[in-house]
């Protein structure tokens, strides 16, 4: 086994948040960008205001690339939201009325925002709105748009972010544009971002409310949004808390409590919420707009409007949940090494736990970047677990994360493994693995520094097991005496 020396310590704390929900495709297609503003239906779901999005919530950068030239290219109908290219993303193609989270717009000038994780050299961006009167229930088509783009704005084939700027991050300029006259309420904007350098294009759908003149109740401003981002358990409680003036205001704050296992289904306790401002406020309604312009609640997110004599500048929700029982995930049969063939290998191992989970397992190589990864489910058992990996030789930290449905549950397990070249030097254990059972050549990896020992002959081979926490005088490679004890390979 080759020597690898001066390993780089992992941040263990603060992988999961640098990395949490990346996935394997992440690996391949993350380079691209979203549009952030207002936020396209893959960046809502990472915000939290839209719910059962899976895998688009953690690549919002990656959905929707298609061919370019929009709108005869590009997304089949019924994929305009996903792009079509990844079946994980087909989540977005979801499309009714109540489904998606709503941004509220009230002017006719707009200004779009973009955030690039790779700003590639650039055509143009292109806009797109819903035709006055489409289905919001219909999949979403080519003939639900109007046919031309309301607004154009000129890449001049230069890098998304500008001639010699970074390519990642976000947008410097935004995209100033006027909404079509005579559309207002719910509506659709498709925007194309078309690379220059490519076949490719990103179209990024955008779920609007257009609150401005015209509108069907412009006497009512929207002045938050009920998401139900997540199922609920009987005995929590989900509060809208109104602001005015910076200040929480009893009057117009309103409290409901999931009272069976039905109501707490995310649709249900938003509809239920929705319902009870309706019936316990005047000034204040929730739910969504129909036909003929009523605020009616939903199963699904709701938003909420308010005279503007309330006040009231912001909603926000807050929910209370229930103690948790004890929930435990362990790992097993973790082997302390795995053999490389080519680049490659497999993690396999087990999880026991008492919970219905979903499972993710991540490696991450010595400068913490993510060499595999695998998502599952796993029942309230034990169960295998094979992580295929494309690394090289070298200390690894596996973690492991399990959640439940309703994201009240949240476990994590991380352990050091080695990868190392198939045909390479061999040991038998991982120092202090099986201490007790070392004897004369024995040998053992030292995953301090990644470097194989073996234990020396009579009368020095009683060393190799004297250690024991701070006792470490014949730790291989480490203690002060080890050369009494081992021979390096």
């Amino acid at each position: 086994m080759s020597t690898t020396k001066n390993l780089r310590k992992f941040a263990a704390s603060g992988l999961w948040l640098a990395v949490a929900g990346a996935g394997m495709h992440a690996q391949l297609a993350n380079a691209h960008g979203y549009a952030s503003e207002p936020p396209s239906r893959a960046y809502a779901c990472r915000l939290g205001l839209n719910t059962g999005c899976g895998q688009p919530m953690y690549e919002p950068q990656a959905v929707g690339e298609a061919e370019k030239g929009f709108p005869g290219r590009g997304p089949v109908d019924g994929k305009l939201a996903s792009g079509g290219v990844r079946t994980d993303f087909s989540s977005l193609d979801e499309q009714s009325a109540n489904r998606w989270s709503l941004t509220p717009v009230k002017q006719r000038e707009i200004a779009f925002d973009w955030h690039y994780t790779e700003g590639h050299k650039t055509t143009g961006w292109e806009y797109f709105i819903t035709k006055t009167g489409w289905n919001p229930n219909a999949p979403l088509g080519r003939d639900a748009f109007e046919p031309t783009p309301f607004c154009t704005v000129d890449g001049q084939g230069k890098p998304a972010r500008g001639e010699g700027q970074s390519t990642s991050g976000p947008a410097l300029v935004k995209h100033q544009c006027t909404l079509p006259a005579g559309k207002s309420g719910q509506h659709i904007i498709l925007g194309a971002w078309t690379v220059a350098d490519t076949a490719a294009a990103f179209y990024n759908v955008m779920d609007v409310d257009i609150q401005v003149e015209g509108g069907p109740v412009p006497e009512w401003p929207q002045v938050g949004s009920i998401s139900p981002h997540r199922d609920l358990q009987v005995g929590d409680k989900v509060k809208a808390r109104a602001f005015v003036a910076g200040s929480e205001s009893a009057p117009y704050s309103v409290t409901v409590t999931i009272e069976s296992a039905e109501e707490g289904l995310a649709p249900n306790w938003s509809y239920k919420l929705a319902k009870r401002i309706n019936e316990t406020q005047s000034l204040v309604q929730a739910g969504q707009l129909d036909n003929d312009g009523n605020i009616k609640p939903v199963q699904g997110a709701n938003n909420i409007f308010a005279k503007p004599e309330t006040g009231i500048s912001s909603y926000q929700l807050d929910i209370e949940g229930v103690p948790v029982d004890d929930s435990y995930m362990h790992l097993h049969d973790l082997k302390p090494d795995y053999s490389l063939t080519d680049g490659k290998t497999n993690i396999d191992f087990t999880v026991m736990t008492n919970r219905k989970l979903q499972v993710s397992a991540r490696l991450f190589d010595s400068a913490n970047q993510q060499v595999g990864f695998v998502r599952l489910d796993v029942d309230a058992a034990t169960s295998p677990i094979a992580l295929p990996v494309t690394s090289v030789e070298g200390e690894h930290l596996l973690k492991v994360v399990g959640v439940n449905k309703t994201g009240r549950i949240l476990l994590q397990e991380e352990r050091v493994v080695q990868l190392k070249a198939a045909g390479g030097e061999d040991y038998d254990f991982e120092f202090p693995q099986s201490i007790a059972s070392y004897k004369e050549g024995t040998r053992v990896l030292q995953p301090k520094t990644g470097e194989v020992f073996e234990c020396k002959p009579f009368p020095f081979e009683g060393w190799c097991k004297s250690y024991s926490g701070s006792a470490n005088h014949y730790e291989p490679g480490v203690g002060s005496n080890w050369q009494d004890a081992w021979i390096k390979r």
